[in-house]
């Protein structure tokens, strides 16, 4: 391909809409364009560089016994009210209405339609196991759609679907696609992490996400320094081992503490560490009362507070139920004669007692509080988010916190969806059974724009040779001299009958322009021809990511391009051409 031919209209100043380092360089690179609040158009160079990412699931979700198909993504209404989902997936499903009347919705997620699909065409176990993925664009009607590609309204993504006889069958398949998924994001070139995550809406009883280890990253990840535990801050559990504390000897005292509203205040006002203040946090879940007790410099894990309630919607409390239930204003909320449907408290304020917390009177709080003693909790569970001073939950080892970006996630769904949508098998006894089944998703989109966040400089993108539209970009430098034109045709064409994905840049354009436009869109080779090195029968071979410059004689260009190329391509952790 050659550049005059193509189409990459680069951009040589920041988008005033891009907010990170991705979405900046995807316009800036003529990969992207935006149509309208969080939908894009693919250019041709970032159309590549997705059929090339796909292209590698392909090949590995063949390897693990998945096959392809493609369903559609306008989906009835009526498969989602079987599952209950069509209510509680809340307003990020658009939802619209046929000229019938009947309810449909554009597909974020195809559980269900995936379901309805193999219920009618499957009925003996004879012909499970099965495993279905597809290469779909979806939709979800996100409230801020943000950062370009990564947290978009319309993106594309492979989803696959397992189904099973048995728990063994089941734990096989979700073996196999982790297995697909780690080589998948191997053979991408990527810096990946798995991590244990939590399932979510899409709901079932095991799930990973795989991350990419970015420092822009919006996820964080607690890792441990001396075993293979890794999980979500989501997810990560805290240990909490010792005797419960003896009785308060001392009995509640209010205290004057006028406009104190945040922990921050009550402890400076009273002199105490913050530890000793408690946080009273007030929600609202599934139409129920909610009090969530953690120590005053902790962070309270709204994830792992939802599923303790098995609620389905979880809000922070109005100013108005607040007032309600404390019978004073926000900030001074306790759990001393709180009226609340229920009251949950962390496991760690079992070994502690002597609390400061808020006396559900205006400009007051209570000290010597023992929540025993004083409150009527109605359960202790692991609500806080992990720190980097908890013990890992595995081994007690030193936990340290990364940040990544969330590119793929696999779930063990178990019969959540089939047992209400009746997708049963006969078994040998010839009985009726539920299929088992998992979920497996890779964010497409988002895997080109995580492969950027983690990979780039100053001067612009620094593409995996596996990712990028090119791997490859001839720069001729002189291209009125026939002379340079002809080495670089030559050149172009033993690449290309070597099998490289090569781009030659004939555009007639000053060789500073070239040379920042390469930068900027990001090949990982870039060949320089010009009428010194022809002179001296060498062109220059530069590698983007190191910046290092070879120079190859052009009678034995091959031998050499093949070992800088492979220079890069380790460099990247990738061992094959």
């Amino acid at each position: 391909m050659r550049w005059s031919r193509y189409f990459i209209p680069t951009l040589k100043e920041d988008p005033a809409e891009a907010e990170v380092v991705s979405h900046r360089l995807l316009l800036r690179a003529g990969m992207v364009r935006r149509l309208t609040s969080g939908i894009y158009t693919y250019l041709p160079a970032g159309w590549r560089s997705l059929l090339k990412i796909s292209e590698i699931i392909r090949r590995e979700m063949t390897r693990y016994h998945a096959v392809e198909l493609l369903m559609p993504a306008v989906q009835p209404g009526d498969l989602w009210k079987e599952t209950g989902r069509w209510e509680a997936y809340g307003k990020e499903l658009l939802r619209f209405r046929d000229r019938h009347d009947r309810d449909y919705c554009i597909g974020p997620t195809h559980e269900e339609v995936i379901t309805d699909l193999v219920r009618r065409e499957i009925s003996s176990y004879r012909q499970l196991p099965l495993n279905l993925y597809q290469i779909q664009t979806k939709f979800r009607d996100e409230i801020r759609p943000r950062f370009g590609l990564m947290r978009g309204r319309e993106f594309i993504m492979k989803d696959a679907y397992s189904f099973d006889r048995d728990e063994a069958g089941a734990a096989q398949s979700y073996e196999w696609m982790h297995k697909a998924y780690v080589s998948i994001f191997e053979k991408l070139g990527l810096r990946f992490r798995a991590v244990e995550a939590d399932t979510g809406a899409i709901g079932g009883s095991l799930s990973h996400e795989f991350m990419v280890l970015a420092d822009t990253g919006e996820d964080v990840i607690a890792t441990c320094s001396q075993c293979d535990f890794a999980a979500n801050l989501e997810k990560a559990e805290v240990e909490c081992q010792g005797p419960d504390c003896p009785e308060c000897s001392l009995p509640p005292e209010q205290v004057f503490t006028p406009g104190m509203h945040t922990v921050s205040q009550v402890a400076g006002y009273l002199n105490v560490p913050q530890r000793k203040v408690l946080k009273t946090l007030l929600y609202d879940a599934d139409g129920r009362s909610v009090a969530a007790l953690v120590r005053g410099d902790r962070e309270l894990n709204e994830v792992k507070l939802k599923n303790v309630l098995g609620a389905q919607s979880l809000e922070l409390a109005s100013k108005e139920q607040v007032e309600k239930w404390t019978g004073a204003g926000l900030g001074f909320a306790g759990p001393v004669g709180l009226r609340v449907d229920r009251m949950v408290a962390d496991l760690e304020l079992r070994l502690e007692t002597d609390w400061i917390t808020g006396a559900n009177v205006e400009d007051a709080h209570l000290m010597h509080v023992d929540l025993k003693r004083d409150s009527r909790i109605n359960g202790y569970h692991d609500l806080r988010s992990i720190t980097r001073e908890d013990p890992c939950p595995r081994c007690a080892g030193t936990i340290r916190m990364t940040k990544g970006i969330e590119v793929g996630h696999i779930f063990r769904l178990g019969t959540k969806y089939s047992r209400s949508m009746h997708a049963l098998f006969l078994d040998e006894q010839g009985v009726e059974q539920p299929m088992i089944m998992g979920c497996y998703g890779i964010g497409v989109s988002r895997v080109l724009a995580a492969c950027i966040e983690q990979n780039h400089d100053d001067h612009g993108i620094i593409f995996t040779p596996a990712v990028a539209p090119f791997e490859t970009v001839i720069i001729a430098l002189n291209p009125r001299d026939e002379l340079v034109q002809k080495n670089a045709r030559d050149i172009y064409s033993r690449l290309i009958a070597h099998g490289v994905d090569v781009l030659l840049d004939d555009r007639d354009e000053r060789p500073g322009f070239k040379f920042k436009d390469c930068d900027l869109v990001g090949f990982p080779l870039q060949i320089v021809v010009g009428a010194r090195g022809i002179k001296n029968k060498v062109v220059e071979v530069k590698e983007r990511h190191s910046g290092q410059r070879h120079e190859l004689p052009l009678e034995d260009f091959w031998t050499g391009f093949q070992k800088v190329r492979q220079r890069v391509r380790e460099h990247f952790g990738l061992t094959s051409g």
